[in-house]
């Protein structure tokens, strides 16, 4: 390369650079609203909105291919700075999760279609409610994104346990209303699935605020907070672990036991 490539480089790096930011902010803004949309099509029974929203969907699938390319064309170079390269393959991560977002907006959509002119009882509320807080925490990520801002990233991780609340809330309510009111399964499904739908877009949201955390403090926060209890074992389980299954008398034997040490006593 002559030294006039080698001035120009750094520009080229810069520019591409930009690039990458500015798109990754229009896919965020075109899923945000995908999603905000998909919600309300299905909440005001509202079928054209919903055609819309699946036919908008390509752009960001077609965004997803050319974002990739221009990652790789920029991980291609080998002057990237460490934080250059943090931001890039970050941004590979959070471009799969945001198309992810819309291919559930695509889902919700979908029903939105199917349950026109269905006989229900709504659970509208809850869904909309749903549907808020899923979205905000998406367009919250992209803010604290855009601000280098890891403490308001922090506070979206924080709320995906309230949308995981209102979801197991959503079902026990939907399993309640099928038991005393059969001819409402098909409906109540149909909402079961969209809630899941949302929950999981807020569990991307989560990803997408995870990796602002991990870009401005190089801090890996996944699934941190999220580890099951322990738990503290029966007697039985405990000597099992402590001192294996031939420490434990035959005739104790249960479920915690795998069936072959069973024989071999």
């Amino acid at each position: 390369m002559s030294s006039r490539d080698n001035a120009k480089a750094p520009h080229a790096e810069v520019r591409e650079l930009r690039e990458l930011r500015e798109r990754l902010l229009l896919m965020a803004g075109r899923v945000e609203a995908m999603l905000a949309d998909a919600v309300r099509a299905v909440c005001e029974h509202d079928t054209e909105l919903a055609r819309a929203t699946i036919a908008a969907d390509r752009r960001v699938n077609r965004a997803e291919v050319e974002m990739d390319a221009l990652c790789l064309q920029i991980l291609s170079r080998c002057a990237l700075s460490r934080e250059d390269l943090r931001f890039v393959t970050l941004a590979l991560k959070m471009v799969t999760d945001l198309e992810r977002i819309g291919d559930l907006a695509v889902s919700i959509c979908e029903r939105a279609v199917e349950l026109w002119g269905a006989v229900g009882r709504g659970y509208y509320d809850e869904v909309q409610r749903m549907g808020e807080i899923a979205g905000g925490m998406v367009k919250d990520a992209i803010s604290a994104f855009v601000d280098a801002d890891a403490e308001q990233a922090q506070a979206v991780i924080d709320r995906d346990a309230e949308v995981d609340r209102l979801f197991a809330s959503f079902s026990t309510h939907i399993v309640e209303e099928i038991s005393e009111h059969p001819e409402l399964v098909g409906f109540g499904m149909e909402m079961q699935s969209v809630a899941k739908w949302l929950e999981r877009a807020a569990d991307h949201g989560t990803n997408l605020a995870e990796q602002v955390v991990f870009l401005t403090r190089g801090e890996d926060v996944r699934h941190c907070g999220r580890l099951a209890p322990v738990v503290e074992l029966p007697p039985f389980e405990r000597r099992l672990v402590n001192h294996g299954a031939d420490a434990v008398p035959a005739q104790t034997v249960g479920a915690g036991r795998p069936p072959d040490a069973a024989q071999a006593t």
